[in-house]
């Protein structure tokens, strides 16, 4: 009896340190995986702000908690299935799905810019500002989950190509692991920005002289931070669709126009100091200019059909 309960202790033993060993495992991959999608995860964070202002203060961390509600919802019920499914049975599927979220962004951008050029006296950081009502709130929720789909579908497909020789369960867990660290960073620091202003507010009423004035700083500060991630927000949406639908075109070797960006940026920055700063902003510029293009032909599609002119102007 005692023999045969060391032999079940050992046996314990072994599973545990194969199960530490998987863990670890999982760790390593799901942080490699997640470096690499850090480009589209500040797009998502730069994106997101701007469906929270122009809120009541005591709205904005309710509204952050249902978006972030929405996208472990997409990360894990929709994206995750979906993606491990598809890269067993139908890899070819994933990057025109990816080019259709693109474009998608891409409209989202221009139709942005479009409405703040129908507007005499508004600009994309004054309509920002309109306070919303309940309607208003429900229709930016909403705008704000299907927008993180996409953004959380490029950042998912980025971090399944990290582990995408992996055997099946090692690629699911390391995609759970990601969608949530990710979506904790994300909107953490979503919710950070749009309440520093209350944070700033505390700090002027209390304390010494120094943080008084830090106080104010940072209440005097943060309008226009949250105005100025109103107008990347609208940025980001055109340069990651851009960049989206410009490596789906490379994919299929059409234009070349997504390796022809990059190209110019290397020859244009070679050797000069930042030269990694100076690339990404050719980049990111040049994708932005093809997404304005993109989504300024499906602006004007829908402008165009019949009937759909009156629901774009809305």
């Amino acid at each position: 009896m005692p023999s045969g309960l060391f032999a079940l202790l050992d046996d314990i033993a072994t599973i545990a340190k194969v199960a530490a060993a998987s863990i670890d495992d999982i760790g390593a991959a799901a942080s490699k995986a997640g470096v690499k999608a850090a480009g589209v995860v500040v797009d998502d964070t730069a994106v997101t702000p701007r469906y929270v202002t122009g809120f009541n203060p005591n709205r904005e961390l309710p509204i952050i908690w249902r978006i972030t509600k929405g996208s472990i919802f997409n990360k894990l019920v929709l994206i995750l299935p979906a993606l491990l499914l598809l890269s067993t049975f139908l890899p070819w599927a994933i990057t025109p799905l990816l080019m259709v979220g693109g474009a998608y962004l891409c409209f989202e951008g221009a139709e942005k810019v479009w409405h703040s050029l129908q507007k005499d006296n508004a600009s994309l950081v004054e309509e920002a500002e309109i306070v919303a009502d309940k309607d208003h709130e429900e229709a930016m929720v909403k705008g704000a989950v299907r927008t993180d789909f996409i953004l959380s579908g490029e950042i998912m497909v980025i971090a399944l190509n990290e582990v995408i020789d992996e055997h099946f369960a090692m690629r699911a867990a390391t995609l759970a692991v990601v969608a949530v660290a990710i979506t904790i960073a994300v909107y953490g620091v979503v919710g950070l920005i749009v309440k520093m202003d209350d944070i700033g507010l505390h700090m002027a009423k209390e304390g010494n002289r120094a943080r008084r004035a830090i106080g104010r700083g940072l209440v005097d500060f943060m309008p226009k931070l949250l105005a100025a991630l109103a107008l990347i927000g609208t940025a980001a949406m055109l340069w990651v669709g851009g960049q989206i639908f410009l490596h789906g075109l490379d994919e299929y070797h059409i234009g070349n126009i997504g390796h022809g960006l990059h190209d110019f940026a290397q020859s244009v920055t070679g050797g000069l100091p930042g030269a990694g700063v100076l690339e990404w902003l050719i980049n990111a510029g040049g994708a932005g200019v093809f997404g304005l293009l993109l989504g300024g032909v499906i602006v004007a599609a829908l402008h165009l059909v019949p009937g759909k002119k009156a629901a774009a102007a809305h």
